[in-house]
């Protein structure tokens, strides 16, 4: 795995025009070379700065081979670069290869570390593993972390939310991943979170996710915005049918919810076993005959 630390950043830089302080889209250059000199069949570009990545879906807009997944502040296009609305799929072969995780509702409030971490879990993975890609690059723009202005961002992540994204990521891919920075306007922000990223691409333990995370439930703007993402995208991912329960859980509640289900499908299975086990016998052992009266 690896991180590039590139400047500028690159994801809105169209075919033909710079845009938002990008001019190369680094990480598009990066998939098509994959594509094209390392015959990889399959790329996923998650993108987590907190602006749509409109260069790099238009790269691959009618492409299946490259899933497009970005997570950002839409506010009903009110936020630039206003693209990337949640039916945004993708066009000719490439529809439902391109997911918008479109958060609607403004600051009020503000997007966190609990709307982030429900996301990925009812929304990205489930896709993500769905899709089985062969390499994972990352548009790792850091202007969703706290310090941003409301112009810029405005949300509230903490860095090391950051870190628990990048460890869910390394699942994939056989742990093939490359985050390469995109924005982030505030300094220290774009160092705390860049060290928790890598501290995760290393292996290394992370600090467990704060209590009150764990235990915040996803705001109502966002829980309606992740309604809206798998209302379109379930058409295509039959991994978000089971998500869709969830949504409005804090993730010690979703992960509750889990083990009980684990616990449930493993007591089902060793119960169709044990009946298994019970009607072999029966049949194997012949009836005794009631006595006559």
């Amino acid at each position: 795995n690896g991180f590039a630390v590139v400047r500028p950043p690159g994801h809105h830089a169209e075919e033909s025009t710079p845009m938002g302080f990008c001019y190369f889209n680094s990480v598009a250059i990066a998939a098509k070379l994959l594509q094209q000199r390392l015959n990889v069949s399959k790329i996923l570009i998650v993108d987590w700065d907190v602006h749509h990545g409109n260069g790099t879906q238009q790269a691959f807009y009618a492409d299946p081979s490259v899933m497009y997944l970005s997570l950002h502040r839409y506010d009903d296009g009110n936020f630039f670069p206003g693209s990337g609305a949640p039916d945004e799929v993708g066009s000719g072969a490439g529809v439902g290869f391109n997911v918008n995780m479109a958060f609607t509702g403004g600051l009020e409030p503000p997007m966190g570390d609990a709307e982030y971490l429900a996301a990925f879990r009812t929304v990205v993975m489930p896709i993500a593993n769905e899709f089985a890609p062969d390499v994972v690059l990352v548009s790792s723009g850091f202007d969703a972390v706290d310090g941003h202005a409301p112009p810029l961002g405005g949300y509230k992540l903490t860095a090391k939310c950051f870190g628990y994204l990048t460890r869910q990521l390394m699942d994939l891919a056989g742990g093939r991943l490359v985050l390469a920075l995109e924005g982030g306007h505030d300094l220290t922000a774009i160092c705390d979170a860049s060290e928790a990223c890598i501290s995760a691409l290393l292996g290394n333990e992370l600090d467990p996710i704060p209590y009150e995370v764990l235990q915040q439930k996803p705001n109502a703007n966002a829980v309606r915005s992740m309604e809206k993402v798998i209302e379109v995208q379930s058409k295509y991912w039959r991994s978000l049918q089971r998500s869709a329960s969830t949504l409005g859980c804090s993730l010690s509640e979703a992960l509750q919810r889990d083990a009980e289900e684990a616990e449930t499908v493993s007591a089902m299975a060793s119960l169709s076993v044990a009946n298994k086990h019970i009607g072999k016998r029966a049949e194997e052992e012949p009836m005794e005959e009631e006595a006559p009266m």
